[in-house]
This record gives C-alpha cells, structure tokens and sequence, in this order.
C-alpha cells in the first residue's frame, strides 16, 4: 500500500490547504449572501479537519505523493482526477453517517467543491513544473550551453524535457528545427520550431548556437550526412542521439545517449523493419547457442537474442577475455542472467556433442571463424581448419541433436573468391546446403550472406581511427576501391530475421545498398573528426592487398537474386552443390590439412572453389507425384 514519504509531507501539507479551502469557497460561491445558519456547522474546525484528513487519505491510497511536482507527467493528472473524486465520495459519506449539522449536506456543495479541489490540485502540479522547467531567457543563458536541436519528434521532446529539468547537463535549448512545415512556430515545452532542415544555414548564422543536436533516431545516414555538412561549414560542433537500434537496447535517458557524429551515423541507412511476430516464434522461450560469442557479430547476435526473449544463451567461444566480456555485459548491464559461457574451440567435436548434450540448444547461429583477409592468405591451412572444418562439426553436431535451426553467418567474399577467406566461406556454405539435403532430424541450415561491418574488429574504421588520431596518415588501398558497408545491429537484425524467413538448405543476401567507396569513407571519417583530408591529415595509397578485390559481389553469375517476405532479405537462388562429391572433397581436403601441405591446401580448395560440381535441375527439382 503506498505511503506518504517524509521528505514529500510538504505536499500533502499543501494539499490540505487546498482542500479546506475549496471547501470553505464552496458555500461561498453556493451562498451568494452569506452562509445561512443552519449549515454553518459543516465549516466548523472539526468538520474540516474531518474532510481534510478522509481526502489527504485517499490521495496517499492513490499514490499522489510518489513524485516531485516539479516531473509531473499527464497520467499524473489523470490520477489527481480520480483521486479526488473518489475523495470527494468518501467524504460525502462520511459527513453523511455522521450528519454534524441539522440538514444534508447540498448536492450543489458537493460539485462546486469537487470542481474547485480538481482545479487547485491539477493546478497546484502544473504551475510547480511549469515554474521549474519555464525556460526563462535569462536561464537559458544562465543554465549552459546554447543548443539547436533538430527533430521536434517524440526523442526532441524528450531531450527537451531532460535539458529543462535538469540544468546540470548544461544545456539549454534555442530552438527546434523540424522538416514537418506545420510545426513551424509551434512551441514544444516552451521552445518554438524555427524552420525546417534547409532553413538550417540560415538559421545557423543568424542565431550561432554552441552547439547542434540532432534528435532523429530513425534518420537515414544521408539526412544526417547533409546536417553535418551544413553544420562543418558553419563552424558549429554536431552531436547525435544513436540510431533506433542502439537506443532499444541502451540507457533510456536520452540526454545520457548523446555523443558524436560518427561515420557509422552518417553511413547508415532507414531503420530496419523487424517482423517480430515471426522472430519471437522461433526465439522466444528457446536455449539459444552462439559461437563466436565474443567476437563483434557473435556478441551483437547475444544482445539482441537476450532482448527477444530467449530462454538461455550458451555462449560459445576460445577467447577467454572475450567471453568474459559479453557475459559479463549481458549479466550486469542488460541484466539478462541466464547464459552459459562455454570456453571452447568449435573443431572440438568432443567438446561441441557434450555442450550440446547437455544444455540442448533449439537453435544455433554459428559466427565463429577466421576473417582477416592478409592473416588467411598467409595461413591457409588453419584458415580450412578453422572455418571448414569448425563449421562442418558444429552442424553435424546440431543435426545429431535434434536442433530446429541453424543459422550460418557468411560473407560476401564466398562469391567468386579470390582470397583464402572467401573460399573457405563458400565452402562453409556448401556444407549448410548439403548437411540440409541429408538431415533427417528435422533441421534446418539457413545461411546468411552479408558484407563489411562497419566498427567490427579488424575492419577499416578502427584503423582509420587510430591513424587520424595519430595525426595520419591515413592507408587506403586503391582510389578506386568499394566495398559493401552495414552497421553490426543492422546486419545482426537481419540475420536473426532471415533465421526467422528462411527455407532449409537456402542462402539469404542481405540488402546493403549502394557500395562505398573506401577513398569516400577515409576523407568523411577525417572530416567529422574536424580536419581536413590532405590538408590536416594525408591519405597514402599502398596497394591492393594480396587476395583482396578492388569490387566485392554479393551474388555470382549463376545466381539469381529473388525477394523474399522482407524487404531487404534476398534469396540466393542457384543449383545446389553434388553432396557426395562434396563429401569426397572434404575428406581429401582434411587429409591435406592434417599433413600440414600449404601448397596442396590451397590448390585443392581453389579447384574445389574454381570447379564445383552441381546436382542437375532436374535432380533438385522436388519430387511430385
């Protein structure tokens, strides 16, 4: 049952001054010529005193004194209503069993004195907000910085309401600019929308504020990229709340998420949609296993299955600190308790059929491999241990213990490969397709193909951070080299959506959109960072790596790319691998990697790769009657 706080008594002590005297303006206004004698004793002390304490009850009942005046919210009011209609019933009754006076009480009285106490509660609330969070000219220069914001959505709502008060952040708004014309002029909590986003340079350099603020969680990357462009040019410093993906799963102060512009901000594109009916079907409830759960897409994939309402995880993964890391992330900061780090290598295949045994995984996403292109080319032979042959296991493994789905994390270097990387993922994706041909068990083998992650470990932007911090230069490449770029939550979300979608033995593609081009990447990372490409910081070309490409594919020649139910999954449709040829390859290709020949090692994946034999169309077409 709610109680009063001691350190809110100064409220109920307010409120019983309200109530006593809309009680007492009650028979005023009800007796225009004074209150006539015979009911003078309902204004006596004890009357009062009586129908002060039965309200200032039923308003502690009611949880009016749970909160400061000052952050009252409209669902307060709406409970200030109630309360003091039951309170005026409860009083009425009271004074009617007790009857202090000669007559009844009139029903005139009992409606004046409900509509005056509503009027003085609510009021009393809403004149205290409006006193603390009133940005007064003089505070506003007081308080801190002067900030624009941009987006009078519900997230520039919310920062508003957070910079008002709370003076501590050290901001204070300005203005808000809105691309909706019809918000021009409104006032949100007391700041008026100044114009539109191509009003934005104008406003900028009539009323240079310190700062600017853009309050769009769902922005596409080129709205942001435009607002930061106009921003530079003026001189003034941008900040970012994060994209919608981040803020799920993020502190929901808003004012705590602000942080700078960053390339991945200015890269990314429409928020993804997720069809959650469909996801929560298949993860909600389940013991979920992830390998490579300490990586940067296994640690993702962790995060947002802990949000969806999985059972358990079982997070799996050879690197000690960082299983640690993600565990301790999902326990401390996301409070989500029910994981199970498995401190493991997925060649293992003793290791990999007890943690199955034992925890009963109903679905498996398998993100754990090698994939630092330079690394591989010059260890090819743990590079097939490692990605084939980690991955051949931990699916046989899944279909021997009855597991309803497998999801393979692939890459868009398995199309056409040229580099050791891409050709060991292209097998990997073989061996999806034909463990889903054979399965018995009811699984099914789902993989996912997808291009560069922007921010993940070992991609260019940590690199092109550190070298502008160090003040350049900065490595590219080859001017004319592009590659495919999603954020991790983005690609993460859409492998968990295709596991949702997808047929067994299928490859899904994800949409990345457009390709970048690394030069373009380079000189926009050292722009936000406040310099200049070739001016404050200089980009060196160096040459195109060994195995790379200068363009990446997403689909082969022979492949066909066909919608699906989400947008921004595609199927990839080709002719399925023989698996007995497969299965031959393998064995001979395991045998190579045993003995330890480097140069077999890679000719024989380049001719599996090169060479593959396919089953005929007429053999995959499904059987009929």
């Amino acid at each position: 049952m709610p109680t009063l706080n001691r350190h809110r008594l100064w409220q109920a002590v307010v409120d019983s001054g309200l109530i006593a005297l809309a009680w007492i303006l009650a028979y005023n206004i009800r007796f225009d010529y004074g209150v006539p004698p015979r009911y003078q004793a309902f204004l006596d002390f004890d009357v009062i005193l009586v129908v002060v304490g039965v309200k200032i009850l039923t308003f502690i009942v009611f949880g009016l004194y749970d909160h400061w005046w000052r952050y009252v919210s409209i669902r307060d009011i709406w409970r200030s209503l109630l309360a003091v209609t039951v309170a005026s019933v409860v009083a009425v009754t009271a004074l009617y069993f007790w009857n202090p006076a000669p007559l009844r009480l009139p029903r005139g009285i009992i409606v004046i004195d409900w509509l005056i106490l509503l009027g003085l509660v609510a009021g009393i609330r809403l004149a205290a907000r409006t006193i603390f969070e009133r940005p007064g000219r003089r505070r506003l220069v007081s308080r801190g910085r002067d900030v624009l914001v941009i987006g009078a959505g519900d997230a520039g709502q919310l920062i508003l309401r957070e910079m008002l008060k709370n003076p501590n952040l050290g901001y204070s708004p300005t203005g808000l600019v809105d691309d909706d014309p019809r918000k021009k002029n409104l006032r949100l909590h007391g700041v008026r929308v100044l114009g539109t986003t191509d009003d934005l340079r104008h406003l900028l350099r009539d009323n240079r504020p310190d700062e600017v603020i853009i309050a769009i969680p769902s922005a596409a990357g080129e709205t942001r990229q435009r607002i930061v462009n106009v921003c530079r040019d003026v001189g003034v410093p941008v900040k970012t709340l994060p994209a919608v993906h981040e803020l799920i799963s993020g502190d929901l102060n808003l004012a705590r998420q602000l942080r700078e512009v960053e390339v991945e901000d200015v890269l990314g594109r429409e928020a993804v949609e997720l069809d959650l009916a469909s996801i929560a079907s298949y993860l909600t409830g389940e013991t979920v296993l992830v390998t490579g759960a300490g990586g940067s897409i296994g640690s993702e994939l962790c995060r947002q299955i802990a949000a969806l309402g999985a059972d358990r995880i079982i997070l799996v993964d050879h690197t000690e600190n960082a299983l640690v890391d993600i565990e301790r992330e999902l326990a401390y900061e996301r409070r989500f308790n029910s994981t199970v780090p498995v401190l493991a290598d997925v060649k293992n295949r003793a290791k990999m059929r007890r943690t199955f045994d034992r925890f009963r995984p109903g679905v498996v996403f398998h993100a754990a491999a090698y994939k630092h292109v330079p690394l591989m080319e010059a260890n090819p032979v743990e590079s097939v241990r490692n990605n084939v042959f980690g991955t051949g296991v931990v699916a046989e493994t899944a279909s021997e213990f009855g597991c309803k789905r497998f999801v393979l994390v692939s890459t868009d270097k398995a199309v056409n490969p040229k580099n050791v990387l891409g050709q060991t993922k292209a097998v990997c994706e073989w061996i999806a397709e034909a463990a889903a041909a054979r399965e018995h068990n009811g699984t099914q083998f789902i993989s996912v193909r997808f291009g560069n992650v922007l921010g993940s470990s070992g991609s260019v932007i940590p690199l092109f951070r550190r070298q502008i911090a160090r003040g350049g230069p900065v490595t590219v490449t080859h001017p004319e080299m592009t590659r495919y770029f999603m954020t991790i939550p983005e690609a993460v979300q859409l492998i968990i959506q295709a596991g949702a979608i997808g047929e067994s033995g299928e490859i899904y593609v994800l949409d990345m959109g457009p390709p970048v081009k690394i030069i373009d990447l380079a000189h926009n990372m050292i722009r936000l960072s406040g310099k200049e490409p070739d001016v404050d910081v200089e980009v060196d070309f160096i040459g195109v790596r060994p195995g790379e490409k200068l363009h990446e594919e997403l689909w082969a020649s022979d492949e066909n790319a066909e919608p699906t139910t989400h947008p921004k999954i595609l199927r990839c449709a080709s002719m399925p691998v023989d698996p007995s040829w497969l299965e031959d390859e393998l064995a001979e290709l395991e045998r190579l990697v045993e003995t330890g020949e480097t140069l077999e090692v890679v000719n024989r994946l380049g001719v599996m790769v090169r060479a593959p034999r396919r089953v005929s169309a007429e053999a995959a077409a499904p059987e009929t009657v």
